[in-house]
Order: structure tokens, then sequence, then C-alpha cells
């Protein structure tokens, strides 16, 4: 997975892509990512910087775009109690270690408060460890929890300035908020190395669609079978691909039904993560026993959500 040499230089890493001129710049061993006051050596363009993080898409920044940026506040309570978002992280970073697990450089594709990134990260050394966000304020609280090894770039995920770059690129329920999804699985096909993997979660069945969908500002619920295809015509192979949340599918069918009932918009979102303690951890504990079949290799035909691991053809 390592690039061929640069001549008069160490081995490349990878480019990055001007987002100005689209030239390829060769990415050096051990320099970061996007350099402080990096300027495109054929175009001259430079990149802007804000609180030491290069801006890819500024006019996008902080907008009502994908989701809604005054979200992630209340998005970071839930995502340290909630059973989903605890459980969520066992999976992946189980299928971080099965399937990867000689990658040493991983960007994670809208990383927004950190929590995947950071779990992510315990699982080794990283060589490169990369968070990306359309909106700096889910930065503001992803930066503290990682450190200063870890980069970040505020970016569209529709437009990857870099190129055969990462041996492992993921997008967490995030690709469901954009329209053109094929658009970024094609970006993150071109930002993995040539073998590299990529890992996706979407929620899943058209047939759940709900408020909260809505309030969350999703496009799509996937349909089973159309995340496989979208991700192989992008250039992925298909390595493994399991329904998530698949024993609770009847509490998620009854909680639809019941959504009739609530009051609409942003309290019926509430409503869905509003659970005692003790159900939490009893839910906790039933989904934690499906992840566990699942790192063994075992695939749950339907569920909440789909999560699918692919490899880059060579």
């Amino acid at each position: 997975m390592t690039a061929p040499p640069v001549p008069g230089g160490g081995p490349a890493q990878g480019h990055r892509v001007c987002p100005a001129c689209g030239a390829p710049v060769p990415i050096l061993r051990g320099e970061p990512l996007w350099p402080a006051g990096w300027r495109c050596p054929d175009c001259g363009h430079g990149v802007a910087v804000a609180d030491g993080i290069p801006l890819f898409a500024p006019e996008l920044a902080d907008t009502v775009s994908g989701i809604d940026p005054a979200g992630f506040e209340a998005l970071r309570v839930q995502e340290g109690r909630h059973f989903w978002f605890r459980t969520r992280n066992r999976l992946l970073t189980g299928l971080v270690d099965r399937f990867f697990p000689q990658a040493r450089s991983f960007l994670e594709v809208g990383c927004g408060n950190g929590a995947v990134l950071e779990a992510v990260g315990r699982l080794r050394s990283w060589e490169r460890l990369v968070g990306s966000e359309l909106h700096p304020s889910g930065l503001v609280y992803a930066r503290p929890r990682l450190g200063a090894a870890t980069e970040f770039l505020q970016m569209d995920a529709r437009r990857i300035p870099v190129r055969h770059t990462f041996d492992l690129v993921g997008a967490f329920d995030v690709i469901e908020h954009v329209e053109e999804d094929e658009a970024v699985l094609a970006e993150m096909a071109g930002a993995a190395v040539p073998g590299g993997g990529a890992i996706v979660t979407v929620p899943q069945h058209p047939f759940l669609w709900s408020e909260t969908d809505a309030v969350a500002h999703h496009v799509r619920r996937y349909r089973r079978g159309e995340l496989e295809r979208k991700l192989g015509k992008a250039g992925f192979e298909i390595v493994f691909s399991t329904s998530f949340v698949a024993l609770l599918l009847p509490l998620l069918l009854a909680s639809r039904l019941m959504s009739g009932l609530r009051p609409a918009g942003r309290a019926a979102h509430t409503a869905e993560f509003a659970i005692s303690p003790g159900m939490n951890r009893l839910l906790g504990a039933v989904t934690d026993a499906e992840v566990a079949l699942s790192l063994r290799g075992a695939p749950w035909p339907a569920g909440g959500s789909r999560v699918v691991v692919a490899r880059k053809r060579a």
C-alpha cells in the first residue's frame, strides 16, 4: 500500500489535488496532509485556513446543508449515552480490526463530533488519522477529544481533495444526507489506495421512513442491495454486508406506527431518543449480542441500518 518513490524526496503517500487547477501534488511521508501556507506549485492557489483547519468548501460551512449544524451539541450528548451510538462504535471498530488489521491511515468522511474517529483512533498507532466535516461547528467538539496528532479538513464530501492516500476510508451515516451519494462514494474510492478499504453505514428500508428522517435531513433510506450496488459502481468489491439493529426491527416498526401520534418536527426526533436508563441498558445488551454475532461473520437480512465493508479494486 506504499506509493512509489518521488524523485528528490521520500516515498509518496498519495497526492493532494489542487482545488483550483486539479494538479496532483505528492504527499511525502511525515508531512501534514495539507501543510500550513500550502500553495499549488502549478497555479499558485492557496487554501484558506481557519483555526488551523484547511477550508475546501467555506461557502457551505455551518449552513443547513445535509444536516442542521445547530444539532451537534445535542448529538454529542446522545453519542455519549445512547445504546445505538455506543453499539455502532463496537461494530465499526470490530470491522476495522477484522478486515483491515494492517491499515495505518484512515479518513473519516463527515466525522461530526468525532465519536467514531476517537474510537477508531484507540485501536492502534495510526500513521495518519484524518477527520473531515462540512461544518466546523462539529469539529469544535472533535478536535479536543482527539488531540494534535489527528488532522482535520473542512470539505464537501463530493470533492475530496486527495487521491490514493488512505488505507481505509469510512462514512458513517453520512451519505444518506447527500443527494449525490454516488459522487461521494466515487470520491472515497479516489481517496483510497489500490486495494484499500471502505466501511459505510446507512439507514435502511424506505418503509421505516419517519419524521425523524425528515428532521435529520435524510434524503433517503436505502433499499436492500442499493448501497452494495453503488459501491460496486464506484470501484469497490464487497467484502461483507449486514443489517444492524436487526433484533430490534419489531420495535422500530412499532415506533414508526406510533409516530403519527406524536407531535411533528423536532419533538418527534427527540422522543425517539428519550428512553429510560434501564431500557437503554437492555437494548444495549441486545444490540451488543447482535454485534458479537455479526463480527463472527453472521449477516442479518433486515434491520434499521446497513453496514457494508468493501475493498477498492487494485
